[in-house]
């Protein structure tokens, strides 16, 4: 632990009961090097970044990851309270959510498979990645010393591949499916807390949707939405003949209201880089309605960039 400064050692004691006495003599110098390394952040690299100050045998700080057994969810829960108690208790929690791809091409590398790499790829061409496919969860978290808001992960899942699944007789789970067992997490942990999750398009499912529905007063979800989406009003009141209705009069489609409607509002909001941007907005409300699992309330809003730089969303 020589590679820490004094003053955050305390911070490392509610680390050590997830660990052996011997793994965790090593854990704080391989993060403290992961913090302070350049480049790759290899065991071999983190060793060569903490130098003397790494005791002992090489291969000891590999079996840290390879062989020792700790929890990796316990682990995320720790830190999960030491980034939550930064905020203050009667705000809104903003979680942020997605899903990054990492390159593993090796033979032997667990849940390795062929995704779809979101940096690299265009509307015209898809480039394709072997190895893993994370789903994060992070907390957005405003210090006084940034101008913009840092988002410290708190939270990942790792996304496995359809045919692996049927392979192993395993629930194969989709991103969103993933965020909501992450988030599902956050709500367990802090019983008292009041969240808002967003997340790309990904997210914007009537599943999550509806989990959102179901945690309403303590989560909202923000995402986009598809402008095909089909939107209803509340059932009717059940009248005693056949079957109770499960959604109620047919409301117009998110394009097509804002092709309707004349009125948008006209706002300055925040931008990438600590600007502003004009756009117009509508916006409108309804029940989201999927075959077989109901209605979720939402309420939906249309961005036009008055610069025309940027499609409408």
């Amino acid at each position: 632990m020589a590679i820490l400064p004094e003053a955050p050692r305390g911070f490392w004691g509610d680390f050590a009961p997830i660990f052996s006495r011997p793994t965790f003599r090593r854990f704080p110098t391989l993060l403290g090097s992961a913090i302070l390394a350049v480049g790759r952040r290899t065991v071999a690299n983190l060793l060569r970044t903490a130098g003397s100050l790494a005791a002992g045998a090489s291969s000891s700080y590999r079996r840290v990851f390879s062989q020792a057994r700790w929890s990796s969810l316990r682990l995320d829960c720790v830190l999960a309270r030491r980034v939550v108690a930064l905020l203050p208790g009667d705000a809104q929690t903003v979680l942020v959510g997605d899903d990054a791809v990492f390159s593993h091409p090796g033979r032997r590398v667990f849940g390795k498979a062929r995704h779809r790499d979101p940096v690299r790829s265009s509307h015209a061409f898809t480039a394709w990645r072997y190895g893993h496919k994370w789903v994060v969860l992070a907390v957005l978290v405003r210090f006084p010393f940034a101008a913009r808001p840092w988002a410290l992960p708190v939270l990942v899942a790792l996304y496995r591949d359809p045919a692996d699944d049927r392979r192993e007789r395993r629930r194969h789970r989709t991103p969103a499916q993933q965020a909501i067992r992450l988030v599902r997490l956050m709500l367990h942990w802090f019983p008292r807390r009041r969240f808002v999750f967003v997340g790309d398009s990904a997210c914007g499912t009537q599943e999550l949707a509806r989990f959102a529905d179901r945690n309403r007063g303590r989560l909202a979800l923000v995402s986009k939405l598809h402008p095909e989406a089909n939107l209803f009003e509340p059932p009717p009141p059940y009248d005693g003949l056949g079957r109770p209705r499960v959604k109620g009069a047919r409301l117009p489609k998110p394009r097509q209201a804002v092709e309707a409607t004349l009125r948008r509002r006209r706002t300055s909001v925040a931008w990438y880089g600590g600007g502003t941007r004009r756009v117009e907005t509508a916006t409108g409300a309804g029940r989201w309605y999927k075959g077989g699992d109901g209605l979720a309330p939402i309420r939906w809003a249309f961005v036009h960039d008055r610069d025309g730089t940027h499609r409408d969303e």
